[in-house]
């Protein structure tokens, strides 16, 4: 793990995701070297100022982006572009729900990744799910090489990322490469569908997982009887449950386990291992939709994937770091029990040979990318080379 901040794990979790989105050492040393000396004060303190420095970077890039715009060099200033936007959504991360200029970054946030994809002419297309009166929005990447319909992979967020963040990551290019498409989704609790639409989270994930291939069964571009689902972080409880009572999934893979997000909280409150994001608790109870700690609690509980697996009747894989700092390598392996009907079930732990040992491989993603990324072609029927 790359410790910018040597005390605050949790600032160094932001660096760490940035870079592996695309960030540039040289930036990242220019945005943290003001913030050495705040970071010491924990992880809420000096998150303004952490927003400030990185937004001042993006503002740079995005200048700089302008003048290649304006001499018709669009491939640069894309480039550039995809770059701010990493920023800005690392530095919107770190604010606390409600702060004041967060919903302001976030819009402004989108708007230049949408331009940055343009400009760069990347495979990514934004699509939106119908789900009741509202509707899912998610990053379509096709797949390469591939004639007539297509398997997919439909990616979801952890607690706090967002589907640009996963897109950045470049597993959905991976998969591309392979013969997959990719649909990343910000599934409620998430990304655009708890900043823009209210819309929190829900432990029964296959309500919205089962509108989602609902709507990828009517593409002419998908094939239907190929159609998976990952998860990140506490997707590695979303995915699962979903996979579990949503039958029309072919495959499921977790990247992190999460079996037992409840018991994570009350190992939280008792200061047992790191959190992922500032301001944590009122993070989650945004993300829940609860109003004071105790409902929160309530929520929580039905958090877990204890006596839920045994549905699972198709090919999963279940990945974790070695050492991950926020949720236990123990749930990797109850989880991997549990799947007692899959009919090719794996248990994948990154260890320091490859690297990725981190939670959900923050510190080093592309081995384990890799290695899920073929995992999933060879399962659904995509290409290893």
């Amino acid at each position: 793990m790359f410790r910018y901040f040597p005390t605050n794990y949790v600032w160094n979790l932001s660096v760490d995701l940035a870079l592996e989105m695309g960030a540039k050492i040289g930036e990242i040393e220019e945005m943290c070297a003001p913030l050495l000396e705040v970071s010491k004060q924990g992880d809420d303190a000096g998150t303004r100022l952490f927003m400030q420095s990185w937004v001042a970077m993006a503002d740079k890039l995005c200048g700089l982006a302008a003048e290649d715009e304006a001499q018709g060099r669009l491939l640069s200033a894309g480039d550039k572009l995809n770059r701010a936007a990493t920023y800005l959504i690392t530095a919107e991360r770190m604010q606390a729900h409600g702060s004041d200029g967060r919903a302001t970054l976030y819009a402004r946030f989108q708007e230049v990744f949408r331009k940055g994809v343009r400009l760069a002419k990347e495979n990514c297309e934004r699509v939106e799910i119908p789900y009741g009166d509202a509707r899912i929005a998610g990053l379509y990447v096709r797949a390469e090489g591939v004639s007539g319909p297509a398997p997919i992979l439909v990616q979801v967020n952890g607690l706090d990322s967002t589907k640009e963040m996963k897109y950045r990551v470049g597993l959905p290019r991976m998969l591309a490469k392979r013969g997959i498409a990719s649909l990343i989704i910000d599934q409620p609790g998430t990304g655009e569908a708890l900043r823009l639409h209210g819309m929190t989270a829900r432990y029964d994930s296959e309500v919205w997982a089962s509108r989602v291939v609902d709507w990828l069964e009517g593409r002419a571009d998908v094939d239907p009887k190929r159609i998976g689902l990952e998860g990140v972080s506490l997707g590695g409880y979303y995915c699962p449950r979903a996979v579990a009572f949503e039958p029309r999934f072919a495959m499921g893979v977790v990247w992190g386990a999460n079996h037992n997000w409840g018991e994570v909280q009350k190992r939280r409150l008792a200061r047992e291992g790191e959190r992922p994001v500032p301001h944590y608790w009122d993070h989650v109870r945004w993300v829940w939709g609860a109003h004071d700690m105790d409902e929160f609690m309530a929520i929580a509980e039905k958090v877990t994937l204890d006596g839920v697996l045994d549905r699972i009747r198709v090919p999963f894989l279940v990945t974790h770091g070695e050492a991950d700092k926020q949720i236990p390598l123990e749930y990797a392996h109850r989880s991997y029990e549990q799947l007692v009907n899959s009919p090719k079930r794996e248990l994948k732990i990154f260890t320091p040979r490859e690297g990725g040992i981190q939670h959900s491989s923050f510190d080093n993603s592309d081995n384990a990318a890799n290695y899920i990324a073929d995992w999933v072609a060879e399962t659904l029927g995509g290409r290893i080379a």
